[in-house]
């Protein structure tokens, strides 16, 4: 009975227990984590109206070669798993997936697939983990938004996205050949999962960040930015005034140049 007592006490005991307890525990996490993981797939697929059966084959044919035959990644193209239906949605629907060829970054090309091909390919994505959904119609509406909602939406784009996408919204140059493309022309719903999705150096704005409603608001203040227009005349890709010292600069210097052959040419 000593020796029993004594082989209880031993550390390698005690070290013993420590293992097999964390060992369950992990175990009953892994399991338990993975179930909620699937049902949030199963949930997020039912949101999206597509076929997830159609959506695989599509995926084997059209996207494996560089995502991998599961979704799991390659050297080619990132893992697809848990990025959500809003990343497939935006990069199938913009037309940068499939990409044309490699380089720098995805450029938005004309689409390859049609509204159901890809709602059904999102559904597939969707199905192999939770990530962030298709935004819906009443997250899209932007039909009660006020002036002091506009201003809002100015704020936040300006302190967030404006040092690379330019204060008007226009794109601008990054680094390695990257760019920040224009926002003029994007849709309300491919603007809202860009936001949510993080594509290319764009960072991730969940709602922890920037909530659902003033992504309503950045919204609305584009497409309000974008309606303006230019009215001061030519637009000169709007990058501001060294792009508009630059015109001046060109276009008297030539002036001068042309004025000065006119002179020495009447002399002659």
């Amino acid at each position: 009975m000593k020796a029993l007592s004594q082989r209880r006490r031993s550390p390698l005991a005690v070290f013993a227990l420590l293992v097999i307890g964390l060992l369950v525990t992990g175990g009953l996490y892994a399991v338990a984590s993975g179930s909620v993981s699937k049902a949030q797939a199963d949930e997020t697929t039912q949101a999206v109206h597509g076929n997830a059966e159609n959506g695989g084959k599509l995926f084997q044919a059209n996207c494996a070669t560089c995502h991998g035959k599961a979704a799991e990644g390659s050297d080619s193209g990132p893992s697809l798993v848990g990025v959500g239906a809003a990343s497939v949605d935006f990069q199938v629907g913009t037309g940068r997936m499939p990409m044309q060829m490699q380089g720098p970054q995805a450029q938005s090309k004309p689409v390859q697939f049609d509204e159901q091909q890809t709602n059904d390919l999102a559904a597939y994505v969707a199905s192999l983990g939770a990530g962030p959904s298709i935004p819906s119609a009443e997250e899209l509406d932007t039909s009660s938004v006020s002036d002091e909602d506009l201003a809002a939406g100015g704020t936040i784009f300006r302190v967030n996205c404006a040092m690379c996408h330019n204060a008007a919204a226009a794109g601008g140059a990054l680094t390695r050949g990257k760019f920040a493309p224009t926002l003029a022309g994007v849709t309300e719903k491919h603007i809202y999962e860009a936001m949510v999705t993080g594509p290319q150096n764009m960072p991730v704005f969940n709602d922890s960040n920037i909530t659902s409603e003033q992504k309503k608001q950045v919204i609305a203040y584009l497409k309000h930015i974008e309606a303006q227009g230019s009215p001061g005349g030519a637009a000169l890709g709007q990058l501001g005034p060294v792009a508009e010292g630059l015109f001046i600069w060109t276009a008297g210097l030539g002036l001068m140049v042309a004025f000065t052959i006119w002179i020495t040419s009447r002399h002659a």
